[in-house]
């Protein structure tokens, strides 16, 4: 089975713009281009590449083949936090480096993202995205997760996804 849904209570203790915990969010030439003084802003996401054991068994590269991802600025939260909106069509070729099998992820959802000095984030997404997992509150992997949820990430890089129901789908099975 590669979709579970997954009840995980609110306040559980315990995600590349878009592609949450890839460890990457260097950006890239922009995709797409926003309407003129809309206050958005191409947000593209730059290829990347997890080692073997990081995520999955085996070593991974993403690159983004559909990227139309724009990002607004919100006024602050409270001090040492930016508040920022994600939008947009996004789907990420992610590939098995040492088969070549491939999944292309369609991780197109909306999120509202508060990132702390500290280097803590608090996402609050609706819809799909990627998210990769070393430590947290899901098994170590990678996975489209989908839904209504939140997803809290520390300092250290733990994750924590939380919602009344989550649907998650295992990309590591999915390429193999």
């Amino acid at each position: 089975m590669r979709s579970t849904i997954v009840p995980v209570a609110l306040g559980t203790a315990c995600m590349a713009v878009m592609t949450l915990g890839t460890g990457h969010a260097a950006a890239a030439a922009p995709a797409t281009t926003a309407p003129r003084g809309s206050g958005w802003e191409p947000a593209p996401s730059a290829p990347w590449d997890v080692a073997a054991g990081e995520r999955c068994a085996f070593a991974v590269h993403g690159e983004p083949i559909v990227d139309e991802v724009v990002r607004r600025e919100l006024p602050p939260p409270a001090e040492g936090v930016t508040r920022s909106a994600y939008k947009g069509d996004l789907v990420v070729r992610v590939t098995n480096k040492e088969t070549g099998a491939h999944y292309d992820a369609d991780v197109s959802g909306s999120a509202v993202v508060d990132a702390h000095a500290s280097g803590a984030q608090f996402w609050r997404v609706v819809g799909p995205v990627l998210v990769g997992v070393g430590d947290g509150n899901l098994a170590r992997g990678m996975y489209v997760v989908d839904g209504v949820y939140t997803i809290g990430i520390s300092p250290t890089g733990s994750k924590t996804v939380t919602g009344p129901v989550v649907a998650t789908d295992s990309v590591c099975d999915r390429i193999a």
